[in-house]
């Protein structure tokens, strides 16, 4: 694939995840509204921040006058997750620019990663045409993002109490659709099950507590799986050949 090519590529690959991510993007533009922010906060927050857990977080928290510093943490906490996408990703990008990698590290999204991280391993995008791919879908849900930003905050103030309506489990179908793909293997169900399971039973640690350490079992559940299951697939021998007498 040429330049052009990859970039429709990714950006075709996103188009479930932005199908799922409208009615999102709505709703926060929409919920900015309604909390009576001025109307530059949404659209700034969408263009700079562009992480769509994080600006809900932070718009709940600066509607109830929380100081910055608790704002910054918070949506710090939230954002970690990016930590595991960046260094599963890192093999596919460590040979581009710094500039390349700061543009793709800002698009790294959950939707951008379920997009385009499967073409990589399946060997349909190489160094060249990945790094385009990438690109073509942060521009695609990034031009949605924004745009769905604006849409809400315009019916925001057309149609009242719009955030009531629900649509928010459309994102939440989305991430469904990100998750199962990768239930193949024992290492993502073992990720999977423990992380479900610990955030229902957790889930009334304050300040979404339990959320964060169910993230921080599940990742270690799967990675202790992955290191037992890659031991275990290890040859026993040691390093004789067959028949040979010690």
């Amino acid at each position: 694939m040429n330049r052009f090519q990859a970039m429709r590529f990714g950006a075709v690959s996103t188009i479930p995840m932005i199908v799922g991510g409208i009615p999102f993007g709505i709703i926060f533009g929409s919920l900015a509204m309604s909390y009576g922010l001025p109307l530059w906060v949404p659209i700034a927050m969408s263009l700079l921040v562009f992480a769509g857990s994080a600006q809900f977080v932070a718009l709940g928290l600066m509607a109830a006058g929380a100081p910055v510093w608790v704002i910054i943490s918070t949506t710090l906490i939230v954002n970690l997750r990016h930590l595991l996408y960046a260094a599963d990703f890192i093999k596919y990008v460590r040979h581009l620019p710094m500039g390349w990698r700061a543009l793709l590290a800002f698009g790294l999204i959950d939707e951008v990663y379920a997009a385009v991280r499967p073409h990589y391993e399946s060997g349909r995008l190489d160094a060249e045409s990945g790094k385009w791919a990438y690109f073509g879908a942060i521009a695609s849900f990034y031009l949605m993002w924004n745009t769905c930003t604006l849409i809400g905050i315009v019916a925001g103030e057309m149609i009242p109490d719009m955030s009531s309506w629900g649509l928010e489990f459309a994102m939440v179908a989305t991430f469904i659709g990100i998750i199962t793909p990768y239930l193949r293997r024992l290492p993502y169900w073992s990720a999977f099950l423990t992380a479900g399971t610990l955030a229902l039973v957790l889930h009334g640690l304050p300040n979404n507590l339990g959320m964060l350490l169910a993230a921080l079992a599940g990742v270690g559940a799967g990675v202790l799986s992955e290191r037992f299951g890659h031991r275990d697939r290890q040859p026993t021998t040691t390093g004789k050949t067959a028949g040979e007498q010690p």
